[in-house]
């Protein structure tokens, strides 16, 4: 035999890119095409079958792990909107303290919150409530990133820059637009572009892995877009972001469960607060919608007041649903309403001290958010000043 090839392969999602073909398939597929190549080349073209067979035999395939291009890296952000409620416990902060990744970015967001009309002295108070909560609820400083939005000012210089790769169709079409505008024309511009700020948010640390509720995932498909957008333009430089949805229930308002628990409800009574008392909880889970029943059933199609209030107390008891139905399933309404309140506080009455204690010390809260902006200063510096680089500006 004149020629003898040994390829060694991997593959696991990866493109393969062999004398100018590119393929994200099968070995055999991609066996097929280099014969193909080399035949046209006269390479193999008079070799007996026989031989070919044993060229094929030769292909020695692997599935090792691939090493990944970018770090794993998690970043997430959340509104200084006030106190927390266990909406937002439930289905954001819960799952950050448990986070385990080597880099972790929190971000209070706080330049986000001013896309609706805001009050100063309001908006610096919240700042500082959204911290207490955070390390209360046990997010450890010295473990993540914790750090204001608006203290890094690369997050603005990255937005401008995605912005200029972005259509104005693209950012029309996303769901959070045409829900906040209600096709209002003085809608404001900081609340059409604020998906660009998000994705600067997250690119600006080459963040791979972003904790989100599935209402964000259209957000995150566009910091991929304006990702690849970059990449082709300027360079290869940012990784391709993915949303990481917690398997967790989206807990409902408590006086109407067919809307999801918000901050901006005017009726207080269907949220419950971080920092609410044992009296103040007990009372709004007794006013509950807990539909007509006469026995308990987890129907959240047709009893969603119910199974809003499982869900809650399957939450705040650590057990998954089927355990938390077995848990209320003979009780009367006015028992499971008790033991739900019961499953609230048992969680909520150390946080609720612990967010008074530190709020209580306002040298502290300072003191980790400079320390916060430090650290992301510096990778947020570095970064920006490779990102102008590639695009001309230095």
């Amino acid at each position: 035999q004149r020629h003898a090839i040994i390829c060694s392969l991997q593959f696991k999602a990866t493109v393969l890119i062999c004398n100018g073909i590119n393929i994200m398939s099968s070995p055999m597929q991609f066996f097929s095409k280099v014969i193909k190549l080399y035949n046209k080349s006269h390479i193999l073209g008079n070799l007996p079958c026989c031989s070919r067979f044993q060229l094929y035999r030769s292909l020695s395939v692997d599935t090792p792990k691939v090493t990944p291009e970018f770090p794993k890296v998690v970043f997430s952000g959340i509104q200084p909107t006030g106190i927390p409620h266990i909406g937002n416990y439930i289905g954001a902060i819960k799952q950050w303290v448990t986070i385990e990744y080597p880099t972790v970015y929190y971000s209070i967001v706080d330049l986000h919150s001013i896309t609706v009309s805001h009050k100063p002295d309001i908006l610096r108070e919240n700042i500082r409530d959204m911290v207490a909560c955070l390390l209360a609820c046990g997010l450890d400083p010295d473990k993540c990133v914790l750090f204001q939005q608006s203290s890094i000012p690369q997050h603005t210089e990255l937005a401008w820059i995605l912005g200029c790769l972005t259509t104005l169709p693209r950012l029309q079409h996303l769901p959070q637009w045409k829900e906040k505008s209600h096709g209002n024309i003085d809608a404001k511009l900081g609340l059409f572009t604020y998906p660009v700020l998000q994705s600067a948010d997250i690119l600006l640390y080459k963040g791979t892995h972003v904790p989100v509720g599935d209402d964000q995932l259209k957000h995150i498909e566009l910091a991929r877009d304006q990702a690849k957008a970059f990449n082709k333009a300027y360079g290869h430089f940012f990784p391709q972001p993915q949303a990481v949805i917690g398997d967790v229930k989206k807990i409902k308002s408590l006086r109407d469960p067919q809307k999801k628990m918000s901050k901006s409800d005017p009726n207080i009574t269907s949220r419950i607060d971080l920092t609410d008392t044992d009296a103040e909880i007990r009372k709004k889970i007794k006013k509950a919608t807990t539909d007509s029943i006469q026995e308990f059933s987890y129907n959240s199609a047709e009893l969603p007041g119910v199974a809003n209030l499982c869900d809650i107390y399957a939450a705040f008891s650590n057990k998954d649903t089927e355990a938390a139905i077995n848990d209320l399933k003979n009780l009367n309404k006015v028992q499971i309403k008790d033991t739900v309140a019961a499953a609230i506080i048992d969680t909520l009455a150390p946080i609720r001290s612990e967010i008074l204690r530190i709020k209580s010390d306002r040298t502290y809260i300072e003191d980790v958010l400079t320390k916060g902006a430090e650290k992301a200063g510096t990778v947020a510096e570095q970064n920006i000043k490779e990102i102008k680089k590639m695009v001309g500006f230095s």
